[in-house]
């Protein structure tokens, strides 16, 4: 099955779980650095992050392209676009 044949809700809703584990594992990586708690390279958490928040974004991208969507769907859509984007922004400047 490809993601196009999903609902609408069903990708919102995979995109808030990509988007908000990327976004925990970001700030599990940047806490670590900042604080020493291991001793242990945090670049590849930081990169499987950084990789789920843009599968949380192409997937909130891609609810937002399809036709015929509830206004309501388009609004969280829209929402979730920004507040991945932003998110990813500034994981990407605190490298």
């Amino acid at each position: 099955m490809k993601w196009t044949d999903h609902s609408d809700k069903t990708l919102l809703q995979r995109s808030f779980l990509f988007g908000i584990t990327g976004f925990v594992l970001c700030m599990l990586s940047l806490l670590n650095t900042q604080f020493q708690v291991l001793q242990a390279p945090m670049g590849p958490l930081n990169g499987v992050g950084l990789a789920l928040q843009f599968v949380g974004l192409s997937l909130a991208v891609l609810v937002i392209r399809k036709r015929k969507l509830d206004p309501e769907i388009k609004e969280k859509a829209k929402k979730m676009i920004l507040i991945l984007a932003v998110g990813l922004l500034f994981f990407i400047l605190t490298l």
